[in-house]
């Protein structure tokens, strides 16, 4: 499954990711998927400008919800900063590309 989001991400504008997100199926107890679906949920950050602490918040409690089925593709520049600065980077794995996201096995490469 693919999430492709648009725009800036604020405690505006955050809430339908958090939805879809939510709606993939992760359990909310935070042990990891729900019912064992093994297939990735990737987060297409490529049109995305900006993000907040609401936005790493949200992506924070998905992952704890989703386990490595939640990979981040395609962030820019700035959204890479953002996740390096706040360590999110060593948390959550990034992709280059969706594809790459798709293919992976949920541990990103040092570096990617």
């Amino acid at each position: 499954m693919v999430v492709a989001v648009t725009g800036p991400l604020d405690i505006d504008t955050v809430a339908p990711l958090e939805d879809a997100l939510r709606a993939t199926g992760g359990d909310t107890d935070g042990a990891g998927p729900a019912g064992g679906d093994p297939r990735p949920v990737v987060v297409d950050l490529s049109q995305v400008d900006f993000a907040d602490s609401t936005t790493v918040n949200v992506l924070l409690q998905q992952h704890a919800a989703l386990g490595t089925r939640l990979r981040l593709a395609a962030p820019s520049p700035g959204l890479r900063r953002l996740f390096e600065m706040t360590g999110l980077d060593g948390v959550l794995p990034l992709y280059e590309t969706v594809r790459e996201a798709a293919a992976a096995d949920g541990v990103a490469r040092p570096g990617a």
